[in-house]
């Protein structure tokens, strides 16, 4: 099977107000008041978040619907710790990334305790999110043009 290629467009003018395009859609990466942004959306930090929350929810979902399991919902929690140091450009030893991401997940289903955590166990290694967080993937920025 092919590989399949997916690209978003990120378009940021003079402040941290930030439009990011998606195929049809758009949403907004900003930077809190106190920081020097506008609020108008949440950080960049807080989408990786959201990914892999997301992501965790919705192979849920294919999971729950190919197993025909009686999934009424899913509720996923991530929490991440970041020293800020090294990104706001202050000498820090610290790595610039997240040191630690946990993601709590309640599963809404008449399913056992036992049921409910070989579940969670096949939607975590199915997650492209959080296999792509757990193991280095190659990454290049280089300049256009």
């Amino acid at each position: 099977m092919p590989l399949k290629t997916l690209q978003v467009e990120i378009n940021q003018s003079s402040s941290f107000r930030t439009e990011c395009h998606a195929g049809k859609h758009m949403v907004v990466i900003d930077q809190p008041a106190t920081a020097g942004g506008t609020d108008g959306g949440p950080t960049p930090l807080d989408y990786q978040l959201i990914a892999l929350g997301g992501c965790i929810a919705a192979i849920g979902r294919i999971v729950a619907n190919q197993r025909q399991l009686p999934i009424r919902g899913f509720r996923v929690q991530v929490t991440g710790e970041i020293n800020t140091d090294r990104l706001l450009g202050k000498s820090a030893p610290a790595r610039v990334g997240f040191s630690a991401i946990k993601a709590s997940v309640a599963i809404d289903a008449d399913l056992t305790t036992e049921e409910k955590v070989k579940l969670l166990h096949d939607i975590d290694e199915r997650c492209p999110i959080s296999e792509n967080l757990q193991n280095a993937t190659p990454v290049t920025v280089v300049l256009e043009g």
